[in-house]
């Protein structure tokens, strides 16, 4: 299993989303139910795979880290939000009930 971070700065965003290869990123509410269940989704895939690195964004408590996000990719926010990136861009990205394990999976060997 791999650890996932937790990005708290723009610059660790920045480390991590310029990176080779695909990444996952995980936009988090703590005070949602549906992202609970959009986090215990990610969590499950993430349990069973070891070669992706993943990070999560805490949209309250990081709320600038969260809004570069919007930015950075003109993806309007939303939050469960996950994205793949690939060399540093978008791939594949979605929200609340559409994050599910088979999702993430399918979005990774696409």
């Amino acid at each position: 299993m791999t650890d996932t971070l937790q990005l708290e700065t723009i610059e660790q965003l920045d480390s991590f989303a310029g990176q080779p290869g695909k990444r996952i990123l995980f936009k988090h509410s703590t005070i949602c139910p549906i992202s609970t269940s959009a986090y215990e989704q990610f969590q499950s895939f993430m349990g069973e795979q070891s070669d992706i690195p993943a990070a999560v964004v805490l949209v309250r408590e990081a709320r600038p880290v969260s809004n570069e996000i919007a930015d950075r990719y003109g993806i309007k926010h939303e939050s469960p939000q996950i994205f793949l990136l690939e060399d540093g861009a978008v791939k594949w990205h979605t929200s609340h009930w559409k994050i599910t394990k088979d999702a993430i999976a399918q979005a990774v060997k696409g």
